[in-house]
């Protein structure tokens, strides 16, 4: 079950109203009434669903969870008969595609109805990391040089600025699916041998991207035109810390075992100068708005030993589940879990779309 932790004083709505939330979510990460008899690894590709649904439930909210896979019928006929007063949006996929969620947004927008999270132009921008990176680069936002290896086209060598070693991954895939150790390569045979592992594995375009060596460093970011930041979160190995590169690979993410084994542990980033933190925060701030993201979002970004900030990507809707790096970083700034979750959905009801505004 979730267990809510003490709420401070600033966590604690002053009144709350009850209201009709629809859960979206992916239709084979519906969650149970009771986790009552599930191992941690059965628990674990649905956490956030049950964290969320069962904690709105707790705060005195209607939930009603909905499973959506192919069929926009489903979330319609849900609209109609359960009539919601907002969705709370969890899904990341819509007929098997990881960017086809912010089509889902859209037609939630078309319908004229209220979410929480992201809106449609921030997903697309932020999905594509090629495209979020040209427009961070435009802004003068560092970001690592890159190159994109497009499906079905003759393998091309990288242009000579773009040195070794560059990681791979998925152009469009979120969550860290599909990078691993073998993803950090350190020469043009390497790199050929991934590109294609992801165009076959993953189905999607492949980008590489020059790995910085530093501090992988995370912050929260909410709000739609008034930006709050987080406190900045990093994520460091315990166990053999200078055994190999530091890489968020997708064991690294998900897996619980491997996290044990390898001491993984995700915290405030401490011994950070003044100057340099509030550089993180502006620079986070910075990249939400011209991404032009809403809700909620969290900023992933290198800090080299000699000072340099480099944003990797942004994810919008990142994970919301009880102990999870968000959930966490939110509670060390005063909120509760369940405050995290009546303070995503506060800036659902606040977020102006185009249909509220006449525009």
């Amino acid at each position: 079950m979730t267990v809510e932790r003490r709420p401070t004083r600033r966590s604690r709505p002053k009144k709350r109203m009850r209201r009709r939330v629809l859960v979206l979510m992916h239709e084979s990460l519906v969650p149970p009434d009771s986790i009552k008899g599930l191992s941690d690894k059965e628990l674990a590709p649905l956490k956030s669903e049950f964290d969320v649904t069962s904690t709105l439930r707790e705060l005195g909210h209607e939930v009603l969870p909905l499973g959506v896979d192919s069929d926009l019928g489903v979330l319609r006929r849900a609209m109609e008969e359960f009539n919601p007063q907002i969705t709370f949006n969890l899904l990341e996929e819509f007929h098997g595609v990881a960017v086809y969620d912010q089509h889902v947004v859209s037609y939630l927008e078309l319908m004229k109805r209220r979410y929480t999270g992201c809106n449609p132009r921030g997903l697309m921008l932020a999905h594509d990391k090629a495209l979020s990176k040209q427009v961070l680069t435009f802004h003068r936002i560092p970001v690592p040089e890159f190159a994109v290896f497009p499906m079905d086209r003759v393998f091309r060598r990288p242009p000579k600025r773009l040195g070794f070693p560059l990681l791979v991954k998925s152009l469009t895939a979120e969550g860290s699916v599909g990078i691993a150790r073998a993803s950090l390569v350190h020469d043009e045979k390497q790199l050929r041998e991934r590109t294609e592992f992801v165009h076959r594995q993953l189905g999607t375009d492949a980008i590489a991207e020059r790995y910085i060596e530093g501090r992988e460093l995370y912050v929260g970011v909410w709000g739609n035109r008034r930006l709050e930041t987080l406190p900045i979160w990093e994520m460091r190995f315990t166990v053999n810390p200078d055994d190999g590169p530091l890489i968020a690979t997708e064991k690294v993410k998900w897996d619980r075992e491997y996290q044990k084994k390898k001491g993984i542990v995700y915290g405030a980033a401490e011994d950070l100068p003044d100057a340099t933190r509030e550089a993180i925060l502006r620079m986070c701030k910075r990249t939400y708005k011209v991404l032009n993201l809403s809700g909620y979002a969290r900023v992933d970004l290198r800090l080299t030993a000699d000072g340099r900030i480099f944003v990797l990507e942004a994810n919008p809707n990142p994970d919301l589940s009880y102990g999870g790096e968000f959930a966490e970083s939110a509670e060390s700034a005063g909120f509760s879990y369940p405050g995290v979750l009546e303070r995503v959905l506060q800036l659902g009801f606040s977020y102006r779309a185009q249909w509220q505004t006449g525009a």
